[in-house]
Parts: C-alpha cells; structure tokens; sequence
C-alpha cells in the first residue's frame, strides 16, 4: 500500500504532468518541425543546389573489405540538423512575438541593489523606506498589435469603398 500511496502522490505533483504534456507537444512539435523542413525548406534547397545527392559520396577503406566511410550521408545529416534548428528558432521567434509581454513586477533597492517587489514599502535585506514603484500593464503582443493595425486599415478602406459607392448612384 505504501508504493501505491507514493505511486499517487508522485501523479499528483505539478511536476510530474507538466513533463508529460511537455513531451506530447515536443512530439507534436516534432511532426511539425520535420513536415516544415521536408516538406517546406528542403525542395527549394534541392533546386539550389542543383538536385545534388550527398548520401552517395562515400571512402572506400580498402584492406580486402567493402568498408566504407560515409560522408555523404553525415553531410546530409548535418545540413539537416542546420535546417531543423533554423525552423526551430523560426518557431520559437514566432512563439514569442505572438506572447504577451509582462509587466516587470520588481526593481532595485537604491540603498543596497537587491531586488525588490515594485509594491514594496521597506527593503527585506536592508530595511529602509523605499518609495512604491508603480507597475505597468500588460502589453499587447506584436501580433495582436498587427492584426489591430490592419483592422484599422482595412476599416479606413472599407469606408472609402462606401463613399464611392455612394458618388456612383
């Protein structure tokens, strides 16, 4: 009963459900990732290179075997991993531009520079009185900053549309 009551404590922790859902979407992302550079990044690439195939350059090792060191295929590899990383951080980078930023919540005492809540009234580490520092909101993320830009811009236009219809009757 004992490994039951701490199997169920460990499945209850934050910790260990977190990871679980981080590895379901990294294997999400995965598929994700892989179709992009297959699918997506590789075929141009192709035709860049002329319609090149690594994988047959290959160093016979001779002694009386069919030994072979393969280049090609390693080239391969670390072209594909280049291009698999750059997806990645182009993911990521998308990722973050469409997160919202936060407000920072702490600065520096000016007596001792320890970091400190804005909301505080007296330093923990040093006690003087410190002035509360007002905390700002939420900043809209770049992507809800552009998509209302081009509803504003797309409302400019549809009013210029009306106006004509309406010179034209």
């Amino acid at each position: 009963m004992g490994m039951v009551k701490d199997f169920k404590a460990f499945i209850n922790r934050g910790n260990a459900i977190d990871m679980a859902v981080g590895i379901i979407v990294g294997s999400v992302m995965t598929s994700v990732v892989n179709s992009l550079v297959k699918d997506v990044m590789m075929p141009p690439i192709g035709v860049l290179v002329g319609g090149i195939d690594f994988s047959d350059w290959k160093i016979a090792l001779g002694l009386g075997t069919d030994a072979t060191i393969n280049i090609g295929v390693f080239l391969n590899t670390i072209i594909s991993f280049l291009i698999t990383m750059f997806a990645v951080f182009l993911v990521v980078r998308i990722a973050a531009k469409a997160r919202a930023k936060q407000p920072v919540t702490t600065h520096a005492c000016p007596y001792c520079q320890s970091t400190i809540s804005n909301a505080a009234t007296k330093c923990p580490y040093c006690c003087s009185d410190v002035e509360p520092v007002k905390t700002a909101g939420a900043e809209a993320s770049d992507l809800e900053k552009g998509v209302k830009s081009l509803t504003k811009l797309a409302g400019v236009g549809v009013s210029k549309i009306k106006k004509v219809a309406k010179i034209k009757k």
